[in-house]
């Protein structure tokens, strides 16, 4: 059952069809969910390979970076080719976004071209952090939000131009360096408790709630 994403094709030969007709039954529900279950297949790869080259340009691909996507099955020496006996292509979902949602990152991005806008530090930190939650490395998630809710309460402490509610978010944030610094802590020994996975995980989102509340103060 395999998956090709733009240049990369994933076989899964975990659960071989026993006929043509189960292979086709199987193909003709295929969808999104497959999709995104072998990717998480590559990105784990990926991530193996970056650690094994000691290589800091690998990096995991999503969903959008995606040129064509499709779902498909075959047998083994025709797959390992990239052929296919029978496959279709998923078409990515375009959902309405209001114009401000579209126009928002654009316009960002021409006043950090420019130099309107500087970059925080912890904004890379925290898209690091989001990275390792969304694959499923929590102690390195731990680690990482650790160190970007330390540069996000000095950074956006020193905003010239921030947000209404700032003061309230920053105060939101300095209340949880306790909890994550903990689960920092944890994630040196092993895995994380579930109260410490939910204080990195609910973290990750307060700071990302603020990094996009600055970007719309400085934007419009």
């Amino acid at each position: 059952m395999p998956v090709a994403t733009g240049r990369a094709t994933i076989i899964d030969v975990g659960a071989p069809f026993s006929s043509s007709a189960e292979a086709q039954g199987w193909l003709d529900r295929a969808g999104e969910d497959e999709l995104a279950a072998d990717l998480a297949v590559l990105n784990r790869a990926l991530h193996a390979f970056r650690l094994a080259t000691a290589d800091p340009y690998v990096n995991a691909v999503g969903r959008q970076q995606a040129l064509v996507a499709r779902v498909g099955y075959g047998a083994g020496e025709e797959v390992a080719h990239g052929l296919w006996t029978s496959a279709r292509e998923l078409a990515p979902e375009s959902p309405r976004r209001r114009r401000s949602a579209v126009l928002g990152p654009q316009a960002r991005l021409a006043a950090v071209l420019n130099g309107r806008e500087r970059v925080l530090a912890c904004e890379e930190l925290t898209l690091r952090a989001r990275l390792d939650l969304d694959q499923g490395r929590e102690r390195e998630a731990a680690l990482q939000v650790m160190v970007a809710l330390d540069a996000a309460l000095a950074e956006l402490a020193a905003e010239p131009k921030g947000a209404p509610d700032l003061p309230e978010r920053l105060s939101e944030l300095r209340a949880r360096r306790d909890p994550v610094a903990l689960a920092a802590q944890a994630a040196l020994a092993g895995p994380l408790s579930a109260d410490q996975r939910e204080a990195v995980e609910s973290t990750v989102k307060r700071i990302e709630a603020a990094l996009r509340a600055r970007a719309v103060a400085n934007t419009w």
